[in-house]
């Protein structure tokens, strides 16, 4: 087999002729002409035949496994559409996957920009508004994330949320408290990480709050969790 020529016109990447194709019907297709990248014979093995070319493409001596242009068209298109959505896929899993510490500034940020807690669901057994009592008010919401509610009995698992609205009798929203699971933060009382905001993100009681403790503490066997029965 002869070696290929170095050819001194531009480099076509794409000519379309007419390929016999080991016998078979010809047929126009496109096929990549690499004459001048070529440093030695391409063995028979990969080669299809004979090809007729068409007035003006540049012979290679020996032709490459190629497929129709529309093919590789379709394929770039696919792995275009892979990528992006592998890449949203990795993006949202980043933003969604990965939790705060157990800081005031981290998880305001998470439950009202990362993974805003309104998006959120209610317990199944306490949706919606509903009538509170002191120190929360006399009405609240509670919402919780993923891993709260498919949490079938306690204690939840870590990386639950839950994250309570607290309201005026007008029903106007006054405070944001949060309870967050995070494991090896404070064993002895829930491993619960406790905050509580103004409507603007003001840190107002952080970490491990005396009086949040005492107060649920009272429902431990409950892992703390005060308004939600464990079925």
């Amino acid at each position: 087999m002869p070696s290929p020529r170095r050819l001194k016109s531009p480099l076509r990447p794409w000519v379309v002729g007419k390929a016999n194709l080991n016998g078979n019907q010809k047929k126009n297709v496109s096929f990549l002409s690499l004459a001048r990248l070529i440093t030695k014979p391409i063995q028979d093995r990969e080669c299809f035949g004979r090809i007729q070319y068409a007035p003006g493409t540049d012979k290679a001596g020996c032709h490459l496994f190629f497929q129709p242009k529309e093919s590789i068209m379709q394929k770039h298109v696919i792995v275009g559409c892979l990528t992006a959505l592998l890449m949203f896929s990795i993006t949202s899993i980043a933003l969604a996957g990965d939790m705060p510490g157990p800081d005031a500034t981290a998880v305001w940020k998470y439950i009202t920009k990362v993974s805003p807690y309104t998006k959120w669901s209610y317990w199944p057994d306490h949706k919606g508004m509903q009538k509170g009592r002191a120190p929360h008010g006399p009405f609240h919401k509670v919402f919780v994330n993923k891993k709260a509610l498919n949490s079938a009995k306690p204690p939840v698992q870590y990386g639950s949320m839950i994250v309570k609205e607290n309201y005026s009798p007008k029903k106007e929203l006054k405070i944001i408290t949060v309870m967050y699971k995070v494991k090896g933060y404070n064993p002895k009382d829930g491993d619960w990480f406790w905050a509580k905001y103004g409507t603007d993100g003001t840190a107002m009681k952080v970490g491990k709050p005396k009086g949040c403790i005492g107060c649920h503490g009272t429902r431990a066997a409950n892992d703390f969790v005060v308004v939600h029965e464990f079925k």
